[in-house]
């Protein structure tokens, strides 16, 4: 990792209230490839015991984000899916792995992958992103 492409990460997860009120840890922070992890907590689950599936995309949204914002120009999701496989439960530890696809232009497309502490696939997610005209 260089100070200079993970300098805008750092400042944006610096500020990520939501990542730090759920305690996720980026794992690593490159140009276009982000792992984030997340243990979850008792305060995660739903109401059948199993993790809360907006809490599983959070997670890959998170590494998507940190994944796409590869410099000092503001990228966003133009849009997300995400495809469940596995359920989790309190006191497991997931981690989302984000690989840059393709970018062009504005445009960017992601692929994230959930797994579970012992690498079994939770959940496979898919982000678009586009770049604003801002900068942070």
């Amino acid at each position: 990792m260089t100070d200079a492409a993970t300098a805008p990460n750092r400042a944006m997860m610096q500020r990520d209230l939501a990542s730090a009120a759920l305690g996720l840890v980026v794992e690593r922070d490159d140009p276009g490839h982000a792992v984030v992890s997340m243990r979850v907590r008792d305060d995660m689950t739903n109401g059948f015991g199993i993790t809360h599936g907006g809490l599983v995309f959070t997670l890959a949204d998170t590494a998507f984000a940190i994944a796409c914002n590869e410099d000092e120009t503001v990228t966003v999701a133009a849009g997300a899916d995400i495809t469940f496989l596995k359920s989790t439960v309190s006191g497991q530890t997931l981690t989302a792995t984000a690989v840059r696809r393709t970018r062009s232009g504005r445009t960017g497309l992601y692929d994230v992958s959930v797994v579970d502490e012992h690498g079994d696939a939770v959940a496979e997610f898919r982000g678009r992103s586009i770049s604003t005209n801002r900068t942070l």
